[in-house]
């Protein structure tokens, strides 16, 4: 048997949690919550962590040279330095609007990669 401890950050409280895991990895309690958003959050923490991905993205052809972006959902957590690799070798041309979808589906997560500003 394993105990984690974790700081909720599924609200604003940020409760200390503890987590028991079993020795297969399976989650067999978890403690400290104040709510149920805090226990949703330290299960999936602690067997399938993800994680909201912000960047920049180059823009060909326009008045800036970058364009923030963000990943439309959440990230397997051990993928990111891959997706981050993808994004990095992206470029989008000009104009771009907030919510254009700059990569699809990004290493097949499911998860597109969308604009969060505008670039004339």
């Amino acid at each position: 048997m394993e105990k984690r401890e974790l700081v909720c950050v599924a609200c604003p409280l940020g409760c200390g949690i503890t987590v028991t895991l079993g020795d297969g990895g399976e989650v067999l309690e978890v403690t400290g919550n104040t709510c149920k958003r805090g226990d949703a959050y330290a299960r999936s923490e602690c067997t399938a962590p993800t994680r909201s991905l912000t960047t920049t993205v180059r823009v060909e052809g326009g008045k800036a040279y970058v364009v923030p972006v963000k990943s439309a959902g959440p990230v397997p957590k051990g993928m990111m330095f891959d997706c981050m690799k993808v994004i990095n070798q992206a470029s989008v041309k000009a104009p771009v609007k907030i919510g254009d979808v700059v990569i699809k589906n990004v290493l097949g997560t499911g998860v597109d990669i969308v604009a969060t500003n505008n670039a004339e």
